[in-house]
C-alpha cells in the first residue's frame, strides 16, 4: 500500500520508535510511584521526554511541560481551564474541531466567540484581528496549519498582535510539531499543544502542552498522582496539575527515540524533502481537467498537503477507487473542519487529502499522479 495519509497519522516510524517502545514496556515501572528502580525509570524517562520538548518548542523549562493522550485532550484542558464567562476569545475558519469543539462548549458557559473567517484559498485576513479585539479579549486559539488545506498562519504576526494587547496565545501544533519550526518565546506563545504520532513520528497516545511561566490553568482532571495523596484537591504545581493518573511512559519513551532520529536526522532536511514530494504531487495534479486542488501554493512554508476533487464526484467514492484500484491511501470527507469546508465551497463533497511523510519515494508520487490523471479522465 502506498500511504497518503500522515496528516491523520504518520504510519511508517523510525525503526528505534518501536524498540524503544518495547524497552519500556519491559523495564518502565508508574512514575512517582515508587523508589525502586523501575519507578524511578520511569520518572527519568518523562524528564528526559519532557527536556526534549521543551528544547525543540523553545518551551519555559521541563515542569512546565505536561503530557496527554492527544492535542484533542491537550486544547481541552487548556481552553476549558484558562477561559471564563465573560472572556472574549478570537480563533479562526482554519480550526479543526479539536478546537472549535471546546470553544462552542466555552461559548455556551458564557465565553464571547468570534471566528474570522476564511477565503476561498482558505487563508485570513491578518487585519481582522485589530478589527475584532475588544476590551474583553482575553486570547487568540489558533492552529499553526490547517489540517485540510496545509495553509500556515503566521505565529509572528499572531504572537505580535497578543503581545501589543496584552492576549494570551493558544497554539494547536498538530500538523506542525515535528515538521515546521515553532519558538514558542520568539512568538509569545502561551500555551502550546501537540500531539505524538503526526509529524514527531512518536506512537499514538502521546501528546501534551507547554505552558509559559506565569500562566495558569484549572485542571480539568483530578486523582492519583502520586504525591500528596491526603490532600482532598489535586496538586497545584505544574505539572503534576495537568496530569491526573497514570501517564502513558511507554509510549512517550518512543517519543523520545522519534526525537533523537529528528535530531540526527534534521527536521529541516526531512521537511525539504516532504515539500519536494508535495510540489511534485501538486504540480502534476494542478493542470489535469476537472481536478480542482485547494489551499494558497503560492507560499512555500506549508504543511505538506494537497486536497483535490474530481469533477462532482463524492471524495469518499474517489478515496475510495484510489485505494481499491491502485493500492493508495488517502482521507476523504469533512476531516473535522466544518468551517474550512463551508470557506472552500466543499461543504457537501469533502475532500481528497494527499498527505506526505520524508518516508514517501518519489516513485509513490508518480503512482499518485498516474492514478489521478486516470480517474479524472475516464
Amino acid at each position: 500500500m502506498i500511504y497518503f495519509d500522515n496528516a491523520a497519522t504518520t504510519l511508517h516510524k523510525p525503526a528505534e520508535v518501536a524498540e524503544a517502545v518495547k524497552d519500556a514496556i519491559l523495564t518502565l515501572g508508574n512514575a512517582s510511584r515508587g523508589a525502586h528502580e523501575a519507578a524511578l525509570s520511569g520518572m527519568r524517562s518523562l524528564y528526559a521526554a519532557r527536556e526534549m520538548l521543551c528544547e525543540l518548542f523553545h518551551g519555559d523549562g521541563p515542569e512546565r511541560t505536561a503530557f496527554t493522550l492527544n492535542s484533542t485532550m491537550a486544547l481541552n484542558i487548556v481552553i476549558q481551564g484558562l477561559f471564563s464567562p465573560g472572556d472574549h476569545v478570537i480563533t479562526t475558519a482554519l480550526e479543526h474541531n479539536s478546537v472549535l469543539r471546546p470553544l462552542y462548549l466555552m461559548e455556551e458557559r458564557g465565553v464571547e466567540l468570534t471566528i474570522l473567517p476564511a477565503d476561498k484559498k482558505g487563508n485570513i485576513d491578518y487585519d481582522d484581528f485589530e478589527k475584532n479585539v475588544r476590551s474583553s479579549t482575553r486570547a487568540v486559539v489558533c492552529t499553526h496549519a490547517s489540517n485540510l488545506t496545509g495553509n500556515v498562519l503566521d505565529l509572528d504576526f499572531i504572537g505580535e498582535f497578543c503581545r501589543k494587547h496584552g492576549l494570551l496565545f493558544v497554539v494547536d501544533a498538530s500538523q506542525t510539531a515535528g515538521v515546521l519550526p515553532i519558538h514558542m518565546k520568539k512568538c509569545n506563545i502561551s500555551v502550546l499543544c501537540f500531539t505524538g504520532h503526526k509529524g514527531l513520528m512518536g506512537p499514538q497516545g502521546t501528546g501534551g502542552l507547554l505552558v509559559r511561566e506565569g500562566v495558569d490553568i484549572r485542571p480539568l482532571l483530578a486523582g492519583g498522582s502520586g504525591v500528596r495523596s491526603y490532600s482532598k484537591t489535586h496538586p497545584a504545581d505544574m505539572p503534576t496539575a495537568l496530569e491526573a493518573g497514570t501517564l502513558n511512559a511507554h509510549g512517550i519513551a518512543g517519543l523520545r527515540a522519534a526525537f533523537d532520529y529528528l535530531k540526527r536526522e534534521g527536521q529541516e532536511k526531512l521537511y525539504e524533502k516532504e515539500q519536494m514530494l508535495m510540489q511534485t504531487f501538486y504540480e502534476g495534479i494542478r493542470d489535469i481537467p476537472s481536478v480542482t486542488v485547494y489551499g494558497d501554493f503560492s507560499v512555500r512554508r506549508r504543511a505538506p498537503i494537497v486536497a483535490l476533487n474530481i469533477g462532482d464526484y463524492d471524495s469518499g467514492q474517489v478515496s475510495d477507487e484510489l485505494l481499491t484500484r491502485f493500492d493508495i491511501a488517502t482521507r476523504a470527507g469533512a476531516h473535522c473542519a466544518p468551517l474550512m469546508h463551508e470557506a472552500l465551497g466543499t461543504r457537501e463533497q469533502g475532500a481528497v487529502r494527499f498527505s506526505f511523510s520524508h518516508f514517501n519515494t518519489m516513485e509513490e508520487i508518480e503512482e499518485g499522479i498516474r492514478a489521478v490523471r486516470i480517474l479524472a479522465t475516464e
